[in-house]
This record gives structure tokens, sequence and C-alpha cells, in this order.
């Protein structure tokens, strides 16, 4: 019987840093498929270069032709055609290694600048479904000779290409895809793919070791519980890899319960991750701050050098310059600033810090009021006091992510005036939802300070009296089976913002809302999908056929309108004439405000 996976499997979601690990990954993929991909020409070899573990159980270590040699890393996310721009600066913080996900003939640049600046490469190979949410694909590896056959394929012909290149450090064959399989598996099918998977990586760390004799192979899995496949069914081996934030600090405990017999490196790890942390007051992770993210990768890296002679070295997670959701949480240098992770990875790997300018250090990120209850479109007070140990005149913008809402992560600039020591105003985003606020301080010499925390964005609250609230509504169209639909014209009436009536696909389309009675009213509150109008009017009547336009709008963006308007009429409508998406319309909320 196959050993049963840990009871704690972490079921990781898709993670803000999924798009950063992906970089390096699949990039070349799909050409290396339709073979539009040129090799380029080999390396010239050198002499004695030979990368090796060896000592014997406990008493491991990588050596680089004879020599020791500890990684000290990190997981590599720019394009490999800035290597040469922005290697120096890595190599300056004491790494000498760094990671990639993927190979292929876009590589070479990024394996010439390493050896250029004195680093080494982990050269990744991609295997399907990598990255735990099982992104790319489910692959049958009982059955899907094709897919392993063109892996067996490409992969030994990218290590012939380069096995002689000085910026080589090892080969690691996949990412996560132990974990990931659950994503497309389950029960005792899904323990079948795991030994079928992990005797494929098998099957490539042979032919690898076949073409290339002189460096190690291993495989980077999200969780030590795959460790028992790799035992059981990945014998050739040199090493094994896992990816842990959190819970770095229990992988040698793992190993040391396991009773594995081969070393190991971390491939990734840094501060707790979205599926390690607790909720917040809106339901959704909560962020470590920066401080916490900084002494997140100096514990890491002291657990690892703990197990000495097992833990040969980390490759920390991530040279990323992303800025959005992912990068802020994760890279060292998001929008290319440098962060109190960035200096504590230095430290950590005996870079010089002597005459580094550091970033501010802000120490709350607090919000006026309720933070689960904002209304939107309005102003909004923002406590974020921040000190500067170089003496530095600091600078505060806010932003905004709609991740949670649309998976949209971006940061979107917010109207931010600063009032001193760190008391901010800023206009909030008029879309109903949980929106993650960001305030980054920065120091005018490249560094950034950045706090973040949720926003649970409302209507703001209107005058008088919603006289739609339950009346009988009628719309043009609406939705009757389309992703959380059916969506009724009664939705947009019933009090509940969660709730929505969505229209065909087409132009025009209205609601109506009959008020029971002719009606004098001040003031109309649209709540917006994301699928909104971009013109439409709020018109009256009062027999339901014959309408009176009362407001016309011709630059719609969604969000939250509040019109104000007198009128008075028995019906009240939104007529939309033209879609801001290609979808149709639809409201949350229609509210008709009496004074």
């Amino acid at each position: 019987m196959p050993p049963t996976p840990e009871p704690a499997v972490p079921r990781r979601p898709r993670r803000a840093a999924s798009p950063l690990r992906r970089l390096a990954a699949p990039a070349g993929a799909g050409l290396l498929a339709v073979g539009l991909l040129t090799v380029p020409a080999q390396q010239a070899a050198a002499a004695d270069d030979v990368v090796a573990v060896t000592g014997s159980q406990g008493d491991w270590q990588l050596t680089v032709n004879g020599a020791p040699y500890q990684v000290k890393g990190l997981t590599w996310g720019p394009p490999a055609a800035e290597a040469a721009e922005k290697l120096p600066d890595v190599a300056s913080m004491g790494v000498n290694t760094i990671r990639t996900w993927g190979t292929d003939a876009s590589s070479k640049p990024l394996l010439d600048a390493a050896a250029d600046n004195g680093l080494r490469v982990i050269a990744g190979f991609w295997l399907q479904p990598g990255g735990g949410p099982g992104s790319g694909g489910c692959v049958d590896y009982l059955t899907d000779t094709a897919y392993k056959n063109e892996m067996l394929t490409e992969f030994p012909k990218w290590v012939d290409t380069y096995k002689s290149h000085p910026g080589v450090l090892m080969w690691n064959v996949g990412n996560e895809s132990v974990l990931g399989l659950q994503n497309c598996y389950s029960g005792d099918t899904l323990e079948k793919q795991r030994d079928a998977y992990t005797s494929f990586v098998n099957d490539v760390a042979r032919k690898i070791h076949e073409v290339d004799p002189n460096h190690p192979v291993t495989s980077t899995d999200a969780w030590t519980g795959a460790w028992p496949y790799y035992q059981r069914n990945a014998p050739d081996l040199d090493l094994y890899a896992v990816n842990a934030y959190k819970d770095v600090c229990g992988v040698r405990s793992a190993w040391e319960q396991g009773g594995y017999d081969k070393p190991y490196i971390v491939t990734e790890a840094g501060p707790a991750g979205e599926w390690e942390v607790p909720d917040d007051a809106n339901g959704r992770p909560e962020e470590p701050t920066d401080q916490e993210k900084a002494e997140g990768y100096t514990d890491a890296w002291n657990c690892v050098t703990g197990h000495d002679g097992v833990a040969l070295g980390a490759t920390l997670f991530h040279y990323g310059e992303e800025d959005d959701f992912g990068g802020v949480w994760f890279n060292l240098l998001p929008g290319g600033e440098k962060r109190l992770s960035y200096y504590a990875v230095k430290r950590a790997y005996g870079g010089d810090t002597s005459g580094d300018n550091t970033p501010p250090v802000v120490s709350a990120l607090d919000v006026a009021g309720d933070a689960t209850a904002v209304p939107g479109g309005r102003e909004l007070t923002v406590e974020a006091p921040a000190t500067d140990p170089d003496g530095d005149a600091l600078e505060y913008q806010a932003y905004a992510s709609s991740m949670y809402i649309d998976e949209n992560k971006a940061l979107i600039p917010l109207e931010t005036t600063d009032h001193g020591n760190g008391r901010l105003t800023v206009t909030t985003p008029d879309r109903p939802g949980v929106w993650k606020l960001y305030v980054k301080v920065r120091d005018g010499h490249g560094n950034v300070g950045i706090e973040t925390r949720s926003l649970g964005i409302v209507a703001p609250p209107v005058d008088g009296t919603n006289v739609a609230l339950g009346k009988e509504a009628t719309a043009s169209s609406f939705q009757e089976s389309y992703g959380d639909c059916p969506c009724p014209a009664s939705n947009a009436v019933d009090g509940n913002a969660t709730s929505r009536w969505a229209s065909d696909w087409a132009d025009p389309q209205w609601l109506s809302v009959d008020l029971g009675e002719r009606t004098a009213f001040h003031h109309v509150q649209l709540l917006w999908e994301a699928s909104y109008a971009k013109a439409y009017t709020i018109q009256v009547s009062d027999d339901g056929e014959n309408w009176t336009t009362v407001h016309e709008v011709t630059d719609g963006n969604g969000g939250i309108d509040d019109i104000e308007v007198e009128a008075t009429g028995r019906y009240v409508r939104m007529h939309g004439t033209e879609r801001g998406t290609g979808w149709g319309y639809s409201l949350h909320e229609f509210g008709v405000y009496t004074s």
C-alpha cells in the first residue's frame, strides 16, 4: 500500500504569487511544442566543471569543481534579456544562485549573465500540472505516453545544449505537481497518478544523467508529503527539493521523521502566503506586515542553515519587480523599489550593507471607522505612521486592488492627500466589494515601505427612504442560467448588495420598478456589477408605457452612481443604450430615494 499523504495537506488556492512563479516556466513551452524555438550554439565546454552531491548520510555537501558550495539563492522573475542589467545587483546581495522554472532557447542570456557575475542557475523544466493549484492543465501520467515522450525528448535536448555552460548548477524537473495532481484526481486514482508522476520524474532524471553526468538533478514539490513518493519511485534524483513558506522551519523535522537518505534544498521560501494566514474582518487573508515579511526571510534562512549536512541551501522567493497584488506580497523589489525584505535577504547572505540607504519602516496601517463598511467614492482617513532610518523625507501614495472582486491584480492609484505624520486622506474606490488598500512610503532613494489591509466597500448612505426597496421590478430581459444566475429584475430591489439583475448581452436594455403610486423622489443610486452601462438614462412614467427622461449619462464607468434628480412618477427605470463591457447590463441595487 502506498503511504497516505500527511493529514494537513496544504490545499493551496491560486495564490498571488502564482503569476510570479509562471514567468520563467511555460513561456516557451508552446513554442517548443510546435518547433518554433531554435537551439543556440552550444557553449564551449568548461574544463573540470563538475557539480556533485558528496558525503554520506547526514553529512552531505554540494561541491562545484571540488569546492564546497552552499546555495544562497533567489528565484528569478525578470525576463532573461534583462539579466545582464539586473544580475550585478543580485550578486551584490551575496547571492550565488538563481532558480528558474523553465529552460529553453531564451535561457542563454540568463545563463551567460549569471556566469559573468559569478552566479549559477538551478535550471528548471516545467511539468503539468505544476504550481500547486494545477496550473497548466492535467496530465494522465499512467496513459499519456505522447506527453511523456515529448518531455523526454525536449528536456534532454536543452540539457545537452547547456550542460557545459559555466552558469549551470543543477537541473530541476517539475514544480509542485505531486500536490497539484489533487486538483485533477482524487482517491485511489490520485495515489496512482502521484506514483506515476514521480516514476516519470525518475525517467527524466535518468535520461538527464545519461546526457549530463556532471550536474545533479532534483525535483521540487510544495510539501514534504511528496517526498515519500520520490523516495519510493525516483531513486535517480540526487537530492530532494521543496517549496516551504510559513512551515519552512518544519522541513527538518519532516526529513528526520521520514527516514530519507538524500539531502535537500529549499527552492522557495519567504513570508507566509495567502494559504497560511488567518482571515481578517472582511474574510480575506491577512497579509503580513513589511516587517513580518522581512523577518520571514531571516527565519527561513536560519532554519535552512540550521540543518547542517542535510539542507544544502535555498533559493528564497522572489527577485521580481511586478508591482501588483502578488508582487507586493512576495517580491523583494515591486516596481523596482527595494523594501525591507530585500535588505533582510542581503544581510542573511552576507552582502555588504554598510553603504546602503534603507527603506522607510511603516509601523501601522489603520483606517477610520469600520473597515468592513467603507462608503465607496468618499474620502477616508488613513493612518500610516512611518520612520526612515536615514532621516529621508518621505512621500506617501495610496493604491487599491480589486483582486478579490474580479481577480484583477493591478494596483490602482487613489487620490491621496498627505497631512503629515502619516495621516492621509484617500478617495476610496466606488465599486462595492472587498478591495485591498496599499499605502506606499518612498524615501526618494529607490526604497519603499508598504503596508496593506482590506476594505469592504459599500454604497454610501443616502438621506431619505428607498421607496424602490422590495417593490415589483421588471426588465427587458434577464439571465436565467449563467454563472451565479438566475438574475431576475427583483434582485436589484431586494436590498442585498451581493445579488444582481443581469440582462442579455445586447443593446438596449432596461430595468423598471413600480413604486405603487405616483411618488416624488430626489435621488437615484445604482450599484453596478462589473457589467455596467456606459450610456443610459433615468426615466419616469405614470403608466409604464410613456417615458420621460430626467437624467442622462454618456460616460459611465460602473461602480456606484449617485444621481441627484428631482422627479415624480409611479414607474422609474434605468434605460441602457450602450454597454460598458462585452457582456450585458448588471445591477446589484437600484435605489430610488424620497426626502
